[in-house]
């Protein structure tokens, strides 16, 4: 079949690159890959099929593409396309889920151990020509408690257990995954997080998970313990985090999403001594186009072959 398909290139997926693979692989393409966005959108009326990062689409361009078929997010996470009011029940989106798995696992770990042996006071020490020493603390035998348990976590999962640390995980899931030492369903959310050396949040954001991790979330956790958010925003109540933290009932917390998107520059979080701030990297890599290239060649074959049912990463409706 042939299909009018509009691809909106970024810097980690350059249109040009993906333009030249993909006629490489789907010769015949009805193809317009461009990396400004307007240049992208200004005609949609025979677009069938739009290509890009979940937050490059908004409601005004789903409304000036009445034969749109299927959106494929970049992304893993797909929840500012299924919030835009003119997304029709036709439209099937996917996304690129399973492909984010090293680099959110690499930035959980750069934050573990930075907040576990304070490398930011380290940093502050150099800065000042500071000679101090403290004992270093060891990630091994520490339990790390991971809220959401997918692909990514299932990453990470294995990266711990190299590491010597006891994973347990909190999800709907019954059957325990691979690497982890124990699951427990989301009611049990406040007694999991009562054994966490390190919460980590990877849950997506649904109005079911909205503040999920709230003030009896963080209350139930040990004096000791760490946050970390690489997850939405929406997931965690920032305000409950903040007041943990400034009166010594949480060790610290390293987070790279926010409910506000950047982080305002006179946002508390930004100064708050015990807090890593990271402008929502955890997705990014330096090879973001070869991880989610294949993904979407595979469903472009799919569906120019008319297999819809058979797309990858379907997002439920």
């Amino acid at each position: 079949m042939s299909a009018r398909i509009v691809y909106i290139g970024a810097p980690e997926v350059p249109a040009a690159l993906f333009e030249r693979r993909a006629l490489a692989d789907c010769p015949g393409l009805d193809l317009l890959a461009s990396d400004e966005r307007a240049a992208a959108a200004r005609d949609l009326e025979a677009t069938e099929v739009l290509i890009g990062h979940h937050f490059q689409f908004d409601a005004a361009m789903l409304a000036r593409a009445p034969r749109l078929r299927w959106i494929q997010s970049l992304t893993s996470g797909t929840d500012a396309i299924m919030k835009l009011p003119t997304l029709l029940p036709k439209v099937i989106v996917t996304s690129t889920r399973g492909m984010h798995g090293p680099q959110v696992s690499e930035l959980v770990f750069l934050d573990m151990l930075s907040l576990l042996r304070d490398f930011p006071r380290m940093l502050r020490n150099q800065a000042a020509g500071r000679w101090e020493q403290w004992p270093q603390r060891l990630l091994s035998g520490r339990i790390v408690v991971i809220v959401g348990v997918g692909a990514i976590a299932e990453a990470l999962a294995e990266r711990c257990k190299a590491f010597g640390m006891a994973v347990h995980g909190v999800s709907g899931r019954t059957q325990l995954p691979r690497n982890f030492d124990a699951m427990h369903g989301r009611a049990q959310l406040a007694q999991a997080a009562s054994l966490a050396d390190f919460l980590v949040l990877l849950v997506p954001h649904t109005p079911a998970t909205e503040s999920l991790v709230d003030a009896s979330v963080i209350a139930a956790m040990k004096p000791e313990a760490f946050l970390i958010n690489v997850a939405r925003g929406g997931v965690l109540d920032e305000t409950a985090l903040l007041r943990a933290l400034r009166a010594g009932r949480l060790a610290g917390a390293a987070l790279d999403v926010f409910r506000e998107r950047p982080l305002p520059a006179d946002h508390p979080l930004w100064r708050e001594p015990r807090v890593i701030v990271t402008p929502h990297i955890g997705g990014m890599s330096d090879i973001y186009f070869e991880q989610a290239y294949p993904v979407v060649r595979d469903n472009l074959r799919l569906f120019l072959a008319g297999r819809l049912e058979a797309l990858i990463n379907v997002v439920a409706r």
